[in-house]
């Protein structure tokens, strides 16, 4: 992971902590296109911003998927469910935070909370529970403890900005 680092008065290399966050954070801003009739986003471009959450987690905690592939292993969704208490809308910038909720033997879950970037209003709250798999079988595997060890370890993330706005 590439963190964002400063120089301060003292010629020494510091993190810039005002980029980096606690919980791993991902802002997008929503598209035209995403929108329906109503002129808020269409409910399933939500499971779209939630891959897109995923995949730059792992590639942010583990360096991508490609290093679970690299080790013969895979994860797949087995279960999404989304709870909404709002709406995004056309040029809304949406702050998704991810969470790690549960770690058990062949599979574990994640928290997405899904927020307005600018009113701090919550639209939506997901989890997604992922099976590990091994890649010539397809059959559950159990996590292996390096992966185990980097999801339940807390690590500051940087920001990551999609959405193209100040932070």
């Amino acid at each position: 992971m590439q963190m964002i680092t400063q120089k301060n008065t003292q010629n020494t290399t510091q993190l810039n902590t005002s980029l980096v966050k606690e919980q791993f954070t991902i802002l997008l801003r929503v598209r035209y296109g995403e929108c329906d009739a109503q002129q808020v986003v269409f409910n399933a471009r939500y499971a779209d911003y939630i891959d897109i959450a995923m995949t730059e987690y792992f590639r942010a905690a583990l360096g991508g998927f490609q290093v679970l592939l690299n080790k013969g292993l895979d994860s797949q969704v087995v279960s999404l469910h989304i709870d909404w208490e709002s709406s995004a809308k056309f040029d809304d910038v949406l702050a998704l935070e991810v969470k790690t909720k549960k770690v058990g033997n062949t599979s574990y879950g994640f928290e997405v909370l899904i927020t307005d970037f600018t009113s701090q209003i919550q639209i939506a709250k997901s989890t997604v529970t992922y099976v590990m798999v091994d890649t010539q079988t397809y059959q559950k595997t159990p996590i292996p403890d390096w992966l185990r060890e980097r999801l339940l370890t807390a690590t500051p993330f940087p920001l990551i900005n999609h959405a193209g706005v100040l932070a």
